[in-house]
């Protein structure tokens, strides 16, 4: 991880937890974290419920001062007007979400989103005040056609062309075909995807925004590997998807700080 940039671990909770056991699970966290001693100065963490628990969970880590920030899973390319069922970052920010996760491979997938739509999105939660967590990765075919970086890199430069250098957004390199399978990219291989992602930052928004973006590693990511992939130089943190529905996995994940120093 990089020495200036704060490392951010983002949980992924999917279509997962209603919003009464959203309140419980933020809760039992929390304490989790309370009697580890945890030091919220060492790393950011954010929770993405689904869009039914937002109001709870933002309720309650205002209430009780938790050491969290919150976001969405997703959000329109639209502000208002008629699209039903569409969620808009104007409604996202209203509700003080700090990110939202935008091209996700799974809403690729299953909703054909392509990367105009994800570009067309980020602008949208910028637009809205709210950064975007913009997803990009590779699937097994592509690996084995192309190799780990052209895909990933090929969708990132088309989001980061309709967006400013001052524009402030994450990266999660997910490889879809570690997510949920059990099976991680090694370290190195999630480090170098990192580094060209944040080449192709450089080459587009300059070497400044290169340096100051955070870029997260997720498929698979767990307590047992979080520390192998925080050594490594390019990657700043992760996107935890099933892991992070689990409170004494998630806050194991939270506090790798104990186990990897910050200039490593």
């Amino acid at each position: 991880m990089g020495a200036m940039r704060r490392p951010l671990i983002a949980g992924n909770w999917k279509m997962n937890l209603d919003h009464l056991q959203s309140i419980a699970f933020v809760q039992k966290l929390g304490w989790a974290l309370k009697d580890a001693k945890y030091v919220a100065n060492d790393v950011d963490v954010a929770l993405f419920p689904p869009f039914t628990d937002l109001r709870s969970v933002q309720t309650l880590i205002n209430a009780d001062s938790l050491p969290f920030t919150f976001g969405a899973q997703d959000l329109s390319m639209f502000d208002d007007g008629a699209h039903t069922g569409d969620i808009s970052g104007v409604f996202l920010k209203a509700l003080e979400c700090s990110y939202v996760i935008v091209g996700h491979s799974e809403r690729r997938a299953d909703h054909s989103e392509n990367d105009a739509i994800v570009a067309a999105k980020a602008q949208a939660a910028i637009r809205n005040s709210v950064v975007p967590i913009i997803c990009v990765g590779e699937t097994a075919e592509d690996l084995e056609t192309h190799g780990a970086a052209k895909i990933p890199v090929d969708q990132l430069r088309a989001v980061l062309e309709v967006l400013d250098a001052q524009d402030e957004y994450v990266i999660a390199y997910e490889p879809v075909w570690a997510i949920g399978s059990g099976q991680a990219a090694t370290p190195d291989q999630a480090n170098d995807v990192a580094a060209a992602l944040r080449a192709t930052i450089a080459a587009v928004h300059g070497s400044e925004r290169a340096e100051a973006t955070r870029i997260l590693y997720g498929g698979s990511v767990k307590a047992a590997n979080i520390a192998s992939f925080m050594k490594r130089p390019d990657v700043d943190g992760a996107l935890v998807g099933g892991a992070s529905l689990d409170v004494a996995e998630f806050s194991s994940i939270i506090q790798f700080p104990k186990h990897v120093t910050l200039d490593s």
